[in-house]
């Protein structure tokens, strides 16, 4: 039995060198970049445009802020969904493009900002044209979804021709 001992040792030392196991493999999610944010901003005004106040704050997380130009905080997209009704008008439109974004080192957040207008007609039917700069911050969700953690604009002239 002594002398078999020695034996077993060394098969199980050499086993695992002459016999290797499978390994598994993990993969890594896929890296998101800032153009995969611009990427959300596109879809987030469309989203917009086809589904009014719904199909924007679907892009909010639920503990969202938003930081609106003039006024005080709100904070939580129930409360920011109170201020976006103006979205199911018709005959508003807003349209924003990024201009610049970047994701953490960590991968979990990121920025956006850029140019926005706003297009409403007043109660005379005349055409009304609002401009601004926005800045989004996006974090991802426990889901895997990128939602806006914080938004916030401010009015700019219009652009010169």
């Amino acid at each position: 039995m002594k002398a078999f001992l020695p034996i077993l040792v060394v098969a199980f030392l050499v086993a695992p060198i002459v016999f290797p196991t499978a390994h598994r493999t993990v993969s890594a999610a896929p890296r998101v970049t800032a153009d995969t944010l611009k990427q959300l901003e596109a879809e987030f005004m469309q989203a917009a445009a086809t589904g009014g106040s719904q199909g924007y704050m679907s892009y909010y997380a639920d503990d969202a802020v938003e930081v609106p130009n003039g006024a005080p905080l709100i904070i939580g997209k129930p409360e920011i969904a109170k201020g976006m009704g103006f979205l199911d008008d018709p005959t508003n439109r807003l349209t924003w493009t990024p201009v610049g974004a970047d994701i953490s080192s960590s991968g979990d957040l990121g920025y956006t900002y850029g140019t926005f207008e706003f297009r409403s007609k007043d109660k005379d039917g005349k055409l009304h044209i609002d401009y601004g700069k926005y800045t989004s911050i996006w974090r991802l969700q426990k889901d895997g979804k990128w939602k806006v953690a914080l938004d916030m604009g401010n009015a700019s002239p219009a652009p010169k021709p």
